[in-house]
């Protein structure tokens, strides 16, 4: 039986690797009898594949797209280059949705042979990325691993090292990637604060299962936790606008990456923008040319209206 059934996985590859094998040719490569080759191809048609035929002596048979989606049979080297191009479509979002491309990876590198999944291993120790290519240095292989801790559910043990270069350890619930276009960050409650955070991909040391299940209780958007963290979350400062246009509009005026957007009616954003100081955000607002109005802070709109007015009287003369 284990014989007959690598023998029919032999035949299908064969069949997927050009458009049309004669009799002879795949009795001659599988080491098998005509007879056996007619027998083998009435099984696959049973088990769903559509397999053509065509009589004559320049006849053969040739596998065509059907309904059913057959099992893909890669050979070592193909299953390589696929992991390694789910690998790159994820880090540079070639087919528009990297989690779709994480989740294939997992799901290859789940069923690939040690011997190849040790090889891709070794590529992504030898990838060597320049920093403004795509700005997130991290590997395929740790972006897979945080994929597969959000998908199992699983507390872990993170170590990680901050921005101020301080490294900590400390128990998380893993619950979601979030790629920004240029960084990748993991979405995890922080078990001992109960407090959800995200953290840089690229600042990961080390994530270590701990067996217990997660508590994701609650869980936040996580697109919206990482936009606002980014916004926000460096700066000593923060001011409030008002954006006279719908959210779409916004959006396009203030990146997601700095600015926290939240509709106000049908016909205008309210933003949340931070920045190093008051007259840095005025500097900034004018940039964006279109008309606006600072709700907050004070100190913000003085800025603005300081500067508008400078602008004005410089063009005045």
């Amino acid at each position: 039986m284990i014989a007959a059934s690598a023998r029919l996985l032999g035949l299908l590859s064969l069949l997927s690797s050009r458009p049309s094998w004669t009799c002879a040719e795949l009795a001659e490569s599988l080491k098998i009898t005509d007879r056996t080759v007619r027998r083998d191809i009435a099984r696959l048609r049973e088990l769903g594949y559509s397999v053509d035929s065509e009589a004559g002596p320049w006849g053969g048979y040739r596998l065509r797209a059907g309904s059913r989606v057959p099992p893909l049979i890669l050979d070592d080297e193909e299953a390589l280059a696929v992991a390694v191009g789910l690998s790159e479509a994820a880090l540079n979002r070639a087919l528009g949705s990297d989690q779709a491309a994480l989740s294939a990876l997992l799901k290859l590198r789940q069923v690939l042979p040690r011997r190849v999944a040790d090889r891709l291993g070794e590529l992504d120790d030898a990838f060597v990325r320049l920093p403004g290519a795509d700005g997130s240095g991290v590997s395929p292989g740790l972006l897979l691993e945080l994929a597969g801790a959000c998908r199992r559910g699983e507390r872990a043990r993170l170590s990680y090292t901050d921005a101020e270069g301080r490294s900590t350890v400390r128990d998380i619930d893993p619950y979601r990637l979030v790629h920004t276009g240029r960084l990748w960050y993991l979405v995890a409650r922080d078990v001992a604060r109960g407090r959800w955070r995200t953290f840089r991909a690229d600042r990961v040391d080390r994530l270590q299962p701990t067996g217990h299940p997660a508590d994701l209780t609650d869980p936040p958007d996580p697109a919206q936790l990482v936009s606002r963290n980014i916004a926000n979350g460096p700066y000593p400062l923060s001011a409030t606008i008002r954006l006279p246009v719908p959210l779409d509009q916004a959006l396009r005026l203030v990146p997601p990456t700095i600015g926290t957007h939240r509709p106000d009616g049908p016909s205008a954003t309210l933003v949340d923008i931070g920045g190093p100081d008051a007259d840095g955000l005025a500097r900034y607002l004018l940039t964006l040319g279109t008309p606006l109005r600072v709700l907050e802070p004070e100190e913000v709109r003085a800025a603005v209206v300081r500067r508008a007015g400078e602008l004005a009287a410089e063009n005045s003369r």
